[in-house]
Formats: C-alpha cells, sequence, structure tokens
C-alpha cells in the first residue's frame, strides 16, 4: 500500500487532520457543526452548510476517518483517475450538503437537528463506490459467519455511524446515498469534471504540498548489506546475488567464478568441459517466460543446480 497514483485521497487526508488540529488549537469547533435551530433556522449561519465538512470534533473520528479513507480511498482513486476522483469528491460534498440539510428539514421534528462536524458523508460516499468496484480480496468464516477482508473496513466505518446518534447515522445515510445517486443514471453527474483551469492551478500549487506518492523503492539484493562488519580483502570479487534484472550500466564488468562456471556448463565457454547435462533451450525458454526479469544465467544455472540434484539422488 502506497499513496501512488492517489494524490488527491492524501490531500484529503492531510487537509482534515490539518483542518481538525487546527480547530482545536483555536478552540473554534463549536463553529463547525451543523444545527438547524437555531443556528441556520434564526441566526441564518448558511456557511456552516459547507464548513460542517472540513474538520472533525474529536482525534478519535478523525483517526477512524483517516483509516477508512487510506483504505479505501487509494482504491477507488486509481479505478477513478485522480482528476475523476477530484470532480467525484466535490459533486458528493454539494449534494450531501443539500441532502442533509433536507435531512434537517424534514426530520428535526424526529430529533434530528444536528449533524456532527467533518467529511463523514463523502467518506461513506467513497465507501460506497468501493463496496461496488473492489471486489474482497479473500474470504474467511469465523463461528460459523462469513464474511471478507472487507469487513474490517465496514466495523471501522460502522464506528463513524453511531458515534454520534442520530445525526452521524443520518451523515452516514446520506453519504450512502450519495454514492448511489453518483453511481445511478438519476442525476447525470458520471461525467462532470472540474475545469481545466483548477486542475492546472491545483497540479502547480496543491500537488507540490501534498508531496511525493511515488512507492518506496525495495532493494533487488537477494542478502542483506553487512554495515557494521570490517570490508574483507576480496570484497571486490563477491557475487552480487540480485532478484531484478539490472539497469544499464550496473552490472559488473568482471568475471566472477559463479558465471564463469555457468558458462563451462552451459557451453558458452569453449574451454568449458563437463558431463553434466546442459539444460534445453525449451527449458530455458519456459522459466524466461515465467520470470522474465531474471537474467539468463541465473536461470541456467538453478536448472543446472537442479539437474546436479537429481542426477545426485539417482
Amino acid at each position: 500500500m502506497s499513496f501512488e497514483h492517489a494524490p488527491v485521497t492524501k490531500g484529503l487526508m492531510m487537509g482534515s487532520a490539518l483542518t481538525s488540529i487546527v480547530g482545536g488549537i483555536f478552540d473554534v469547533k463549536h463553529y463547525l457543526h451543523l444545527q438547524l435551530v437555531p443556528h441556520v433556522s434564526r441566526n441564518h449561519q448558511y456557511w456552516r452548510l459547507l464548513l460542517h465538512h472540513t474538520a472533525f470534533s474529536n482525534s478519535s473520528d478523525l483517526l477512524i476517518a483517516v483509516i477508512v479513507l487510506y483504505g479505501v480511498g487509494v482504491h477507488v482513486e486509481r479505478q477513478f483517475g485522480s482528476v475523476k476522483f477530484a470532480s467525484f469528491t466535490v459533486a458528493s460534498v454539494l449534494l450531501a450538503t443539500i441532502l442533509e440539510f433536507l435531512a434537517l428539514i424534514l426530520f428535526h421534528n424526529m430529533g434530528i437537528n444536528q449533524i456532527p462536524s467533518g467529511p463523514s458523508a463523502l467518506l461513506f460516499s467513497i465507501l460506497y463506490q468501493w463496496y461496488r468496484l473492489i471486489p474482497p480480496a479473500y474470504h474467511f468464516r469465523i463461528f460459523g459467519i462469513a464474511g471478507s477482508n472487507k469487513a474490517f473496513m465496514y466495523i471501522l466505518a460502522s464506528q463513524l455511524a453511531l458515534g454520534h446518534l442520530p445525526g452521524s447515522f443520518a451523515s452516514a445515510v446520506v453519504g450512502l446515498l450519495t454514492g448511489y445517486i453518483y453511481r445511478s443514471e438519476l442525476v447525470n453527474i458520471k461525467s462532470w469534471r472540474l475545469s481545466p483551469s483548477v486542475i492546472r492551478f491545483s497540479t502547480r500549487f496543491l500537488l507540490p504540498l501534498v508531496g511525493s506518492t511515488r512507492a518506496p523503492r525495495r532493494s533487488t539484493r537477494a542478502r542483506p548489506e553487512t554495515t557494521h562488519q570490517a570490508p574483507s580483502p576480496d570484497v571486490g570479487n563477491e557475487e552480487i546475488i540480485a532478484t531484478a534484472r539490472p539497469s544499464a550500466g550496473t552490472e559488473e564488468t568482471g568475471g566472477s567464478v559463479m558465471r564463469e562456471w555457468v558458462n563451462e556448463l552451459t557451453g558458452r565457454n569453449e574451454q568449458g568441459t563437463t558431463g553434466v547435462r546442459v539444460p534445453t533451450d525449451a527449458e530455458i525458454t519456459q522459466l524466461t517466460t515465467m520470470f522474465p526479469n531474471m537474467q539468463r544465467a541465473v536461470i541456467v544455472g538453478a536448472l543446472q543446480r537442479r539437474l546436479a540434484f537429481l542426477l545426485f539422488q539417482r
């Protein structure tokens, strides 16, 4: 897991964390929740309709939301593409704002008078896309109850839905409904995209703030490097065993003992004579097809050791 090809998800995580921390430091979280009476109906604080999506009211909600967003948002953004995913988040926030306002008006007599702060509706809208797009990686059964790896994300998301009843549950339902409307043909908003000027501005000014999203580079060495031992006199002649094809110019020019031995076994060295059967071209081609990143010398050596082992067993 990494943020490769998912800069919007990383920006959402960083933004929600930053706004929540700043809101706690300056003690302005009481301005962030959405309440119909008296804030909207009497005081006409309509700016709360959009502002309540910016930050969470406590650290526990923030932690759960960041974990869920990392688990589901990266996959959805890779499926959509960053431009479509960014357009989807903007459309989901606007649509969820309208639906939340309607829910407060219709159900405030039933006790739903407040929506807790935080982009919970957006999170559940992304969760719905993840449910529809991403198949489970594995299934399991505990005490006769079947489940999959996706169940863990559903359990975490349920903590947000049940954390501040009834407002948090209403926000979760609105988010799921928003995700359903986006995927359906009820309102044709799937084809809408952000304007090119907004995309250019975000790429130039906002993307550098997010930082690198490249996956960490893994070493191709099969043996760990020894950093605390004194270098031996023959360290320059040590054979480096790698698990990937070296890039151009990185392969050693000097021949090694192992390579010379392989050349003798495969008949590439005119002076090499051995009685052990040389691997056929069909065997070499088959393994090369299975492991395209491996060098021919490594594949031939592996086949030769296998043949020598079988001969020894006989």
